[in-house]
């Protein structure tokens, strides 16, 4: 029966004696009415749906590489850590430059930079993916080779400081930014630095009851930007481990950098979502003060993220800035990864010379240069 047919059947009057000898027909009628109206209303509603604004949206997401189900979550999360450079970096998906022929700027750090597979799992995104859409690829390659969970000192140690030194030539740019996973670890007899994670004055949660404390984090590096050194044993390996402090690996990056002919960039670590007296905490004394006086001291180009970040937020407001978050204070959504890629070039366009500038695109060169 076709929908013209149904609705001249379900509207078509009923004799008493035709209700009595149909009294299923009888029932059903208005049951029917309702479902011929909804039929002929279904395309209006689409058509209204079509001409509603669609908000942009992230990236789609690729195809989950995840384990199985049955897979132990803590089993996934360990095997990233077994596998050798090369096979990780292809597991997460990372990318060389798409154009050889072409500069490249290459993206080195943590999971505020790229986080994950880069595909937004758990709402969760580095600034290193939108800061493409500020760039012309007709002009240079943006290239993010950062790893989530990785410190100065753990980028290099694992191998992947190696792997993305193979993609950097001459008149290349390479943005460096670690601090967060850099902490836990000092030298014996010292003061330990405040967590980062933590406001002021709070102190970390207990171990759950039967597990181990907590050791040094030897994938960390020392504070300060000294040549001490500390040699401790890995308890994952078991292998002694010589650990230097965070301003040491940052020269080394920088230096590296030099060797091959491009442009080392420093960026402070950008800041937690941690509220003091009404405003973000900066990280002065620490990682964001250690990353100013090595690039000084180095005469590298210096991206103060930590301050134009918490500049923003503190404009915006906490309430504003609670939406931007996927976590509860160290990784960003979408939007908040927009916000923190425009800084990134609002601080590149900031420094002498504004060496960037060429290779925007029309939408990068809206964006205004930092004034401190």
């Amino acid at each position: 029966m076709t929908i013209h047919q149904m609705f001249r059947f379900a509207l078509k009057p009923r004799s008493p004696r035709h209700a009595m000898q149909h009294p299923i027909a009888s029932r059903t009628a208005p049951v029917m009415s309702l479902a011929v109206a909804i039929l002929c209303l279904l395309p209006f509603f689409a058509r209204a749906a079509q001409q509603q604004p669609q908000k942009p949206a992230p990236p789609a997401q690729a195809s989950s590489s995840a384990a199985s189900p049955e897979t132990p979550a803590n089993v996934r999360s360990a095997q990233p850590a077994q596998m050798d450079p090369r096979a990780r970096e292809q597991d997460l998906g990372l990318k060389s430059p798409a154009n050889p022929s072409l500069p490249s700027l290459i993206l080195i750090g943590d999971s505020t930079v790229r986080n994950g597979h880069g595909r937004g799992d758990h709402n969760q995104w580095g600034w290193g993916r939108p800061i493409a859409t500020y760039f012309d690829p007709a002009k240079i390659n943006v290239v993010n080779r950062a790893i989530g969970g990785l410190s100065s000192h753990s980028y290099i140690s694992e191998g992947h400081w190696d792997l993305a030194l193979e993609i950097v030539k001459p008149g290349d740019f390479v943005l460096i930014q670690f601090g967060h996973n850099d902490g836990g670890i000092q030298l014996p007899g010292t003061q330990p630095i405040p967590d980062q994670g933590l406001p002021p004055g709070a102190t970390p949660p207990a171990p759950p009851t039967g597990a181990r404390p907590r050791g040094p984090n030897v994938r960390g590096s020392l504070p300060g930007i000294g040549d001490e050194t500390y040699n401790v044993t890995d308890p994952r390996t078991g292998k002694m481990v010589t650990v230097h402090t965070y301003g040491w690996y940052l020269r080394k990056y920088i230096a590296d950098v030099r060797a091959r002919g491009a442009t080392p960039i420093i960026c402070s670590l950008v800041p937690r979502k941690i509220w003091v007296n009404g405003h973000i905490r900066r990280n002065t004394d620490t990682y964001r003060g250690w990353a100013r006086q090595v690039a000084v001291q180095e005469h590298a180009g210096f991206v103060d993220l930590n301050e134009i970040i918490a500049r923003r937020y503190d404009a915006m407001g906490p309430d504003a800035v609670d939406k931007l978050f996927g976590d509860p204070h160290t990784h960003t959504d979408w939007a908040g990864a927009i916000i923190n890629a425009e800084a990134v070039i609002s601080g590149l366009r900031d420094l002498p010379g504004d060496p960037l500038a060429p290779y925007l695109s029309a939408e990068g060169k809206t964006i205004a240069p930092y004034k401190p």
